[in-house]
């Protein structure tokens, strides 16, 4: 009797956890601000650069999964002195305009400490 009761347990413990997955993975559930529902977040403020556009890049980038990761993802990019992104969650990459020569690999050292992956940067 045990056995069969501590089974069910089991049971619905893995079915609230599909759910939970399928609705995390299609950007519609909590993800990483946490909670249950829609994640309300603050947009971050649109960043303008100091000076005239001498570069664009396209930063590929895979582990996003809502509104909060793209707001997490801009906000470490545009931490960066000469750089102005704008982060699609939909096309996963991030468009990168610079008013200074910056490294690739700071970028990409921005996007993985915000807890994402970088797959490509290429110019744009």
């Amino acid at each position: 009797m045990v056995n069969v009761i501590i089974i069910l347990i089991l049971v619905v413990v893995l079915i609230f956890a599909v759910k939970s997955s399928i609705k995390h993975f299609k950007g519609e559930g909590g993800c990483c601000g946490g909670g249950s529902g829609t994640v309300k977040t603050k947009k971050p403020k649109k960043k303008k650069l100091d000076g005239p556009v001498v570069g664009k890049r396209i930063i590929e980038i895979s582990g996003m999964h809502c509104q909060n990761c793209v707001n997490s993802v801009t906000r470490a990019l545009n931490g960066i002195d000469g750089v102005s992104a704008k982060v699609s969650l939909h096309g996963n990459r991030a468009e990168v305009s610079l008013d200074r020569m910056v490294d690739e690999n700071e970028l990409k050292r921005a996007v993985e400490e915000a807890g994402f992956r970088v797959t490509d940067i290429k110019a744009g």
